[in-house]
């Protein structure tokens, strides 16, 4: 277990409930100083892999997509890159955004709103989307074959404002204020070089990705993530998520040790779901609600059984629940690292319902492992009925910034190489 695996404690902050993170700006701020930040907890920042996704999930998430602007040239993002690069360093050892914060005539280099937090094993994650390598920057012969729009999926009703993105951040902490103080100071950074495109804030995160966490709920009150990758688990990681040179060759060499992140942002009709009895809501996922034992018999960690019927001969878990049709022994072993959070953003004012759900990140060696569990999923599965995806987006994550290496940068190897 590399001590990013480690599983941090989580801070009083990180459940504020429903309603009280309807509001973006409300969700994120919300109840947090100084005097309640917990002890410090640092995740190393530098290492063979970024940090965010081989680390123990954190309860609180600021996402942010954005796109180059235009007129920007490659030395604009190199600079950029480099600059961001040493804030998230920064930020994530809980200090302030390095430069000048105390000269009366100019601004502070840090916007100050987590001055005296501990970071709360702050991680800050970096991705490219196949937009950056439209030839505006001389890397389209950089560009991995995989990193493409994903197909249209059975289900998609996405919106092109929030979908796509020529370069993601995702930050994670325990405490909201620091997470989005992270992308707050580097969209500040990258201002004039890019613009941000949309953002998401999660709570809650609904994927256990270590052993040591307990098993979360989503907004429908099941457990989420039972049979999720665990990042102690460095065969399947490697089987499924961290990209192996052989799969990027030539130009595309860069992103050999990185990982492909899929994120889709998931409306749950909360309302009409509330309404279905519990028998019902139990087929839908295939696993009893109170324990999280799969309708086959057992505890949560049993693993399902397929094949077991009822006394009528019809199957105990039901041909279309979801836990049978994303499972790995009925996808020819297709398996991704889930990282998820919970999100709400207040009120869908056409229906006077509540505009919530699931943001939904994974990471996973190709792309093609997301579309292949998401057409079975798109099409056969017996929670559509409740839930829709509004957003979509594909971003290529490089390995991590070398140790000891203080001229490294997130994408060097992109840029220079």
């Amino acid at each position: 277990m590399t001590a990013r695996s480690q599983l941090s404690r989580r801070s009083l902050l990180g459940r504020a409930g429903l309603l009280a993170g309807a509001g973006v700006a409300g969700g994120v701020l919300a109840g947090c100083s100084a005097e309640a930040a917990p002890p410090a907890q640092v995740v190393p920042f530098r290492g063979q892999y970024q940090a965010g996704i081989d680390t123990a999930a954190q309860d609180r998430l600021a996402f942010a997509a954005f796109d180059v602007a235009p007129g920007s040239s490659r030395a604009d993002l190199v600079a950029m890159l480099t600059s961001w690069t040493a804030a998230a360093e920064a930020m994530t050892l809980g200090q302030p955004v390095p430069g000048s914060n105390d000269e009366q005539q100019s601004p502070p280099a840090d916007t100050g709103e987590a001055d005296g937090l501990a970071p709360g094993n702050l991680t800050v994650t970096v991705g490219f989307g196949p937009g950056l390598f439209d030839g505006r920057f001389g890397l389209a012969a950089k560009r991995p074959a995989e990193l493409a729009a994903l197909p249209a999926l059975p289900g998609d009703f996405l919106d092109p404002a929030k979908s796509a993105g020529d370069i993601c951040v995702q930050a994670c902490s325990e405490d909201p204020q620091v997470a989005f103080h992270a992308v707050r100071n580097l969209a500040r950074l990258g201002r004039g070089t890019v613009v941000m495109r949309w953002t998401q804030l999660g709570f809650g995160r609904t994927s256990s990705t270590s052993t040591a966490q307990a098993t979360a709920r989503n907004l429908m009150g099941f457990k989420d993530g039972t049979r999720n990758l665990k990042v102690e688990d460095p065969a399947a990681m490697s089987r499924s998520v961290w990209i192996a040179p052989g799969d990027v060759p030539g130009g595309a060499s860069w992103l050999a040790g990185g990982s492909f992140l899929v994120s889709r942002r998931i409306r749950m009709f909360i309302e009409p779901w509330d309404r279905d009895v519990l028998a019902d809501q139990e087929n839908v996922f295939g696993r009893v609600k109170g324990s999280g034992g799969p309708l086959s018999g057992g505890d949560e960690f049993t693993p399902p059984d397929f094949h077991a019927t009822l006394a009528d001969g019809t199957p105990a878990i039901p041909a279309d629940a979801h836990i049978r049709l994303a499972a790995p022994e009925n996808n020819g072993g297709t398996a991704i690292l889930r990282r998820s959070y919970s999100y709400t953003d207040g009120v869908d004012t056409r229906t006077g319902t509540l505009d919530a759900g699931l943001f939904f990140i994974a990471f996973m060696r190709s792309p093609s492992q997301f579309v292949r569990l998401q057409t079975q999923l798109g099409v056969h599965d017996a929670l559509n009925e409740y839930i829709q995806h509004t957003s979509s987006a594909l971003f290529a994550c490089p390995p991590g910034v070398a140790p000891g290496n203080t001229g490294d940068y997130w994408g060097r190897a992109l840029l220079e190489g």
